[in-house]
């Protein structure tokens, strides 16, 4: 007789090993001791070209501002099956200056989900407006096929540098997502929203 169980338990190997790869390539790295990163994300107004809006996938995007930062890679989480998803694949939360340093990382603990960065301490190593200005989870939309390939390898602990613009979208079924424009805010409407067109891991 044909035990048709034996598809049904490769599959389940398959994606167990599947699952542990991917677990172990996005494994977190100990960056050491120090602020890796110290400077904040620098955002510039656009020239009329740069700012036109262009269609991506089902997507209208819109340039708000151009965006450049170097940050530490505080958390990670990836997406599939939520509405920004065929978007937006990844989330990064990412610090700088205060929240690239270690000794102050090791007080606070962090986490992701919903489409949501958060973080919460026993007591402040530093002000409470600098864990909220140094900062921040940021939805990211890779531009091209290199950048995807570079974004699905970064891991928790890195040091990375990107480019690119700050972006309003709409899908065509209506959804919409904008990006903040300041790096003071919290909560919903905080998130930065980047159309990225370079990405590179610098440590």
């Amino acid at each position: 007789m044909l035990n048709r169980r034996i598809p049904a338990v490769w599959l389940l190997i398959a994606l167990g090993a599947w699952g542990g790869w991917r677990a172990w390539s996005q494994r977190s790295m100990d960056s050491g001791p120090g602020v890796l990163a110290p400077d904040p994300p620098r955002q510039t107004a656009l020239e009329d070209d740069d700012a036109a809006t262009f269609a991506h996938k089902a997507w209208t995007l819109k340039p708000l501002a151009a965006f450049t930062l170097e940050a530490r890679v505080l958390g990670r989480e990836d997406y599939r099956f939520d509405r920004l998803a065929s978007l937006v694949p990844t989330d990064l939360a990412l610090g700088w200056g205060p929240m690239s340093d270690s000794a102050v990382l090791d007080r606070v603990t962090i986490s992701q989900g919903g489409r949501f960065y958060s973080w919460k301490v026993r007591e402040f190593p530093i002000p409470e407006r600098d864990i909220v200005r140094s900062s921040a989870n940021m939805h990211l939309i890779p531009a091209d096929e290199a950048v995807a390939d570079a974004l699905d390898r970064v891991r928790v602990g890195q040091v990375v540098s990107l480019g690119g613009k700050l972006v309003e979208a709409r899908s065509d079924r209506g959804i919409t997502a904008r990006s903040s424009l300041r790096r003071d805010d919290s909560g919903a409407g905080a998130c930065e929203l980047i159309w990225v067109e370079t990405l590179e891991v610098l440590q």
